[in-house]
This record gives C-alpha cells, sequence and structure tokens, in this order.
C-alpha cells in the first residue's frame, strides 16, 4: 500500500513523521446487524496499523451507550481480560451487550489516562464506536456531549470504498480547528474468542502516520480507499492538559467501518 488517497476539502494535509499511533479500539466484527443478538465487544488499546504493541488498560472513567434518548451506564458491565498483541500481552476489557430494538447504538469510552513512559506524558483516548440494528437511523449525527469528540457527517457503519468520510471535532460542544488527526486501520485478523491480534499484517502500513488538519469549523475529510475499520484520533483536542502533574494529550477518537459497495 504505497500511496493513500486523501481528500481533505480546504483543511491542509500533511504525512506525519511520526511512529503509527496509539489507538483506543472498540472492536466488534461488523457494524450493521439485521437481528437481536448479543454483540461481544472488545477494548482493546494498541497499534493496529503496524500491529504493534498493545498497552495496559487501567479500568475506564467511563463508558456508556446511546440509544436514541436513552443513555445506559455500562462500566459495572465491563469484564477485565489479558489481550494477546504481536509481541506482548496486556490488560484489556471486554462487554456483552444485548441488542435489540431497530437503531443507532453509540457506544462512548472514556479510558483511564494511560502514562507513555517514552514521551513523558500521559495520553487519554475518548473514543466512539457506532453499531446498527435493522437499517433504521435514529442519531448517528448527534453529538454525545463528551469532552471532546468526532461527530460523523456520513453514517459511521456505511461508508463506502472509495467515497469519502467527514467528522467534525468537538470541544466542550465547539468545533476544533487546527487539529491533527491521525488515521489508521486495522490491519491484522483479530480473534475474538482468544483475545488476540493476529501475527501478520495484512498489507504493508504507510511509511509515516496518515494526517489531516482539521479547518476553521473543526471538520476533516477523508478519502477511504479500502475496506476495512478505520480510526481517526484527534489529537490533543480535549480541554484537559494535565493530569498527575504531567502533561495530558487528551484526544478524540472514532471508527468507522467501510465496505465495498
Amino acid at each position: 500500500m504505497n500511496k493513500i488517497a486523501l481528500a481533505v476539502g480546504t483543511a491542509a494535509l500533511s504525512l506525519s513523521a511520526s511512529s503509527h499511533a496509539h489507538f483506543q479500539m472498540l472492536y466488534t466484527p461488523v457494524s450493521q446487524l439485521e437481528k437481536p443478538t448479543t454483540i461481544d465487544m472488545k477494548l482493546v488499546f494498541g497499534h493496529p496499523m503496524e500491529n504493534g504493541h498493545t498497552m495496559n488498560m487501567g479500568k475506564p472513567e467511563s463508558f456508556f451507550v446511546q440509544f436514541k434518548d436513552k443513555k445506559t451506564d455500562l462500566l459495572d458491565q465491563l469484564e477485565k481480560i489479558t489481550w494477546s498483541g504481536h509481541d506482548n500481552k496486556a490488560d484489556a476489557y471486554q462487554l456483552e451487550h444485548k441488542i435489540r430494538r431497530n437503531g443507532d447504538y453509540i457506544f462512548a469510552l472514556t479510558p483511564a489516562p494511560y502514562y507513555e513512559k517514552g514521551e513523558d506524558i500521559y495520553i487519554q483516548q475518548i473514543t466512539k464506536r457506532y453499531i446498527n440494528k435493522g437499517g433504521l437511523p435514529t442519531g448517528w449525527e448527534q453529538p454525545l456531549g463528551l469532552k471532546t469528540e468526532i461527530v460523523p457527517l456520513n453514517k459511521p457503519y456505511q461508508v463506502f470504498t472509495g467515497s469519502t468520510f467527514t467528522g467534525q471535532l468537538l470541544a466542550e460542544g465547539k468545533p476544533v480547528p487546527g487539529a491533527e488527526c491521525e488515521i489508521e486501520f486495522i490491519n491484522t485478523d483479530i480473534d475474538t474468542k482468544a483475545n488476540a491480534f493476529g501475527k501478520d499484517t495484512y498489507r504493508e502500513a504507510p511509511a509515516s502516520a496518515i494526517v489531516a488538519i482539521t479547518d476553521d469549523n473543526g471538520m476533516f475529510t477523508f478519502g477511504v480507499p479500502k475496506a476495512g475499520k478505520w480510526g481517526f484520533a484527534c489529537l490533543g483536542s480535549g480541554p484537559d492538559k494535565e493530569y498527575k502533574g504531567k502533561e495530558l494529550s487528551q484526544d478524540a477518537v472514532l471508527w468507522i467501518e467501510a465496505q465495498d459497495l
């Protein structure tokens, strides 16, 4: 995979010289359901594009699902697990959640800040994942009022290969201009029964991070070149800048699923 097509409208575009990013994942195999089911969601903090080191998660600060006008706290339903990365094991979490009614289920996680020793900073990635049942949209485009979040302007569970995805970055409900948003895809198999990443990657990762910069209205657009699960992490967009006397990067993360049409 030597070239990635990016469409950014009026936003600036760059390829960061930094290594591939940490990404908080909320993983389920599918994003669209036809029948009532109990989903098995994995909460893992890792490097999905390079299939690298997996990091330990502390107990999350909050975890809930929004369905129409109902918000359900899921924090007490989380089960701690051990996740096998490519070359290590780490603490992670899982959730079993019944989905019965048609509509959009928006899962939102605020994890515990993670200390990145190599940079001497804390990272907290406030992450959203969307599951739809029955093809009925019921609020996927609405913000959740998180400290920072990416609000999708395309259905995040129905994006097609070769099309574009647009999101708006908010902090405390207001657009965030000039933010750096790193973009990655899950580049390996995921075994939900064994709680493990695969040993191999699907394709060679880009030489440097894929990055889009939000415009004056906090908007960015990305041209999706391949089917799969794509993550967007807008760095340092949250209002909290310090934790335990050290710098805090409070990021907004959103996952979408792209399919071939």
